[in-house]
């Protein structure tokens, strides 16, 4: 049975990677179901059988919700929140038939993009070396996927947590457009501004499969409206091909997009990867932000998207269900005894989380940069960006270094997707990614493009685990 594989391989070496929180007790009788209905000729979801992993951000009904925050851990003798319901992606996971094998650690509130070094469950270790830092915060799954505990695996991102960990760890991540797949049920940073829920996966076509099962409309979460008419009629696999980089014209990373240098090796990869991608045919375009000022608007506005954090946690909160001890903000500050980390923005005069957050500024920034982007796109006519994920490699676990990320906070702003592919290794044995940005809603055709990349230059390999 494969489940089983996966739990003797998860037996195995989870000890030295530390990429669960909890395993589910009951993937091998759902497995067996599976093989039932498979016997009986009954119908099968498209991911029937399939081992997913989720993030321990992501409610799951029956099992603790416990934000990686030691108070909330019941293991560490913290208040346990039993979701009453899956976040709706869960629940469509579970009706294409995927088997859950368990969830995935996490710094404590995702507020890490390079480490989980604040989990109550302590560190994740970097399937290409327990040296690296995993990526952060969807640092577990990416572990699960790249070291191979799962076939796919269920990441969110406010500010680099999908891109992140899929590039330290030399898997395929897809950050979607803003309003694409609902993000209800999930444990907020900027659940109305920047958050997203996307895949993790080996290859790029395991990835559009997992995004035809997470992506579209639930009244559950209103924003998804925007979604509907802008799903590809086929599927996010009906544009795969090993010709779609012939003729498109690609946008490459310079200063008018960010004033970063990269490191030499990091250089030569970038270099490499541009030789490849116009191997397939694709016209590379130098620098098409050169003279914008987005690069300058970029540093004036900062890290903006997550006023409403307060307010986004008290509808997380609520959700949770009647029976849940904690039932709104004002009851986790109280029964914990504790005021999360993610509050210190407002300082000690916390704002009435059921009111209405003033996002006055970041609307005007998601407006700025996407006028800026969509201009930039359409005087080059451009199809896609392609950038080197990192200016840097994945620095050291024990260091005090965060991931040199170059899209991170742009397009969690702008709310455009990106697609995350392997792109080489360092000396070190780092992975190197590339990613590939379009316009909002434009997942098909980025995949389409990371596909040919990926058949093009078969950069992904195994990590060698150890024991």
């Amino acid at each position: 049975m494969e489940v089983q594989a996966y739990l003797d391989r998860i037996a195995r070496y989870e000890p030295k990677y530390n990429a669960f929180t909890v395993l589910n007790p009951n993937v091998l009788a759902e497995a067996r179901e599976i093989d039932r209905k498979r016997e009986a000729g009954e119908p099968l979801g498209p991911l029937a059988g399939v081992p997913v992993v989720i993030k321990e951000a992501v409610d799951m009904a029956g099992f603790p919700s416990t934000m990686g925050w030691e108070p909330l851990a019941p293991e560490k003798g913290g208040i346990t929140l039993i979701p009453e319901k899956d976040a709706p992606v869960v629940a469509r996971l579970k009706a294409a038939g995927a088997l859950i094998i368990g969830r995935t650690n996490i710094p404590a509130f995702s507020s890490s993009g390079t480490r989980a070094s604040t989990s109550w469950d302590a560190d994740t270790y970097n399937a290409f070396g327990r040296k690296f830092a995993p990526g952060g915060s969807s640092s577990g799954t990416a572990t699960a996927v790249s070291g191979n505990f799962a076939v796919l695996g269920i990441t969110e991102e406010t500010g680099g947590s999908i891109q992140n960990p899929a590039a330290a760890q030399g898997i395929v991540g897809i950050k979607p457009t803003f309003g694409l797949v609902p993000n209800a049920g999930v444990v907020p940073l900027g659940g109305s501004t920047r958050d997203v829920i996307g895949p993790h996966a080996r290859t790029v076509k395991d990835a559009a499969r997992m995004l035809d099962v997470l992506a579209g409309y639930t009244p559950e979460d209103p924003k998804t409206v925007a979604s509907i008419g802008n799903i590809p009629a086929g599927g996010y696999t009906s544009k795969l091909n090993t010709q779609a980089l012939k003729g498109k014209r690609i946008g490459l990373l310079g200063p008018g997009w960010r004033d970063i240098e990269l490191t030499p090796e990091t250089q030569a990869l970038y270099d490499k990867a541009i030789e490849d991608l116009e191997a397939q045919g694709a016209i590379v375009v130098p620098d098409p932000f050169a003279g914008t000022g987005f690069a300058e608007y970029v540093k004036e506005v900062g890290s903006i998207g997550v006023e409403s954090v307060i307010y986004d946690m008290q509808d997380y909160l609520e959700r949770l269900g009647p029976d849940s001890p904690i039932k709104s903000v004002e009851e986790l500050l109280e029964k914990t005894g504790q005021k999360p980390s993610i509050f210190n923005r407002y300082g000690d005069n916390l704002p009435d989380p059921t009111g209405t957050p003033d996002l006055t500024k970041f609307l005007e920034a998601r407006t700025k940069y996407l006028e800026i982007f969509n201009s930039v796109m359409d005087k080059y006519d451009l199809d896609a960006l392609f950038f080197p994920q990192m200016y840097k490699e994945t620095p050291l676990l024990d260091s005090e270094e965060n991931i040199g990320a170059t899209t991170v906070s742009e397009i969690n702003i702008a709310g455009v997707p990106l697609v995350t592919v392997p792109g080489g290794y360092y000396k070190s044995g780092a992975p190197f990614a590339v990613v590939f940005v379009g316009r909002m809603w434009s997942e098909a055709d980025l995949l389409a493009y990371a596909y040919d990349y990926e058949q093009a230059t078969k950069h992904r390999k195994a990590p060698v685990l150890e024991e």
